[in-house]
């Protein structure tokens, strides 16, 4: 399993329980006396899951599923999946820190965070896309010789 593959693993499943204990402190808010920044977490409650858990669970067992391109490019391959990694990460830890201050003070500067996170989040997408469009093309194309054989 490759290296980057492993990081997107491991990273998924921190959000998984991240994700899970917010979802557990969302639930205690009617009985208990949590502090009101908590309301500002639903969004990131979803990011956390879909964004976290989710897409980083898919991009890790993609990249490890679909065969490198021909001819290789382990060079460019190495920029992309690990600015691809370090982007969606960052985006997702800016939505974390912004969304509940912009509940606390909407109109403050701290929006400017929720914009860099989608700034973040979709160039990270857009490398891994390019990332694995050549891998996902390779499959294809083996799958088609295989039918040919057949």
């Amino acid at each position: 399993m490759p290296p980057l593959t492993r990081w997107f693993i491991r990273i998924a499943f921190l959000y998984l329980v991240v994700g899970l204990l917010l979802g557990l402190l969302l639930a205690l808010r009617p009985i208990l006396p949590l502090p009101p920044f908590l309301t500002g977490t639903i969004p990131v409650y979803f990011h956390l899951f879909l964004v976290g858990w989710l897409t980083q669970l898919i991009f890790g067992t993609v990249f490890w599923l679909f065969p490198p391109a021909e001819p290789p490019r382990p060079e460019l391959e190495a920029r992309l999946g690990w600015s691809a990694l370090l982007l969606l990460n960052a985006g997702l830890l800016f939505r974390v820190v912004g969304e509940p201050a912009v509940a606390l003070r909407p109109g403050s500067p701290w929006g400017w965070l929720l914009v860099i996170s989608a700034i973040c989040q979709w160039v990270g997408g857009l490398a891994y896309v390019i990332l694995v469009w050549p891998r996902a093309r390779e499959r294809a194309r083996a799958k088609g010789r295989r039918e040919e054989a057949a």
